[in-house]
């Protein structure tokens, strides 16, 4: 008797890999570690740190130190917030959020990124539909854009 055939549901509900195909771990590809310091970081920790710095950002216009008092705040927030991207990502490397997470904005290569790979990726990371793009290691299309991905410090 041969081998029987996995059914079609099993296939697509348990991904590539139960269909046969591996992928290898997320960055494997990029030439990066599977584990520790330099590997591709997951979904919790960015979100995490996103949503450390946008607290940060709105806690700046809320508690006084920008007092805005316009309808329109979420608009000030967004720019605090690409300001915040833009200049800790662009010196440092990673944001204050990225920082209390583990984090931080690499090159393919290493190193800190650009400072108009910088711009690129906040103006995309501030539209928000490309940061909930992915692909397999865990590259937003933002990061794909700048030639950069977020890994562990």
């Amino acid at each position: 008797m041969s081998k029987q055939q996995p059914r079609w549901t099993q296939t697509w509900m348990g991904g590539v890999r139960s269909a046969g195909f591996d992928l290898g771990y997320p960055g494997e590809r990029l030439g990066l570690p599977a584990e520790g310091s330099g590997s591709v970081t997951g979904w919790g920790r960015r979100v995490g740190a996103v949503f450390v710095d946008w607290l940060l950002c709105t806690w700046a216009i809320a508690g006084g130190i920008f007092r805005v008092q316009n309808p329109d705040v979420g608009w000030v927030g967004l720019a605090v917030f690409a300001v915040e991207n833009v200049l800790l990502v662009g010196t440092l490397g990673m944001t204050l959020g990225m920082r209390l997470f583990g984090l931080r904005v690499a090159t393919l290569d290493g190193g800190r990124p650009p400072f108009l790979a910088v711009l690129i990726r906040t103006f995309l990371l501030c539209l928000a539909v490309p940061a909930l793009i992915w692909d397999r290691d865990r590259r937003g299309l933002h990061d794909r854009a700048s030639n950069t991905v977020v890994v562990r410090l």
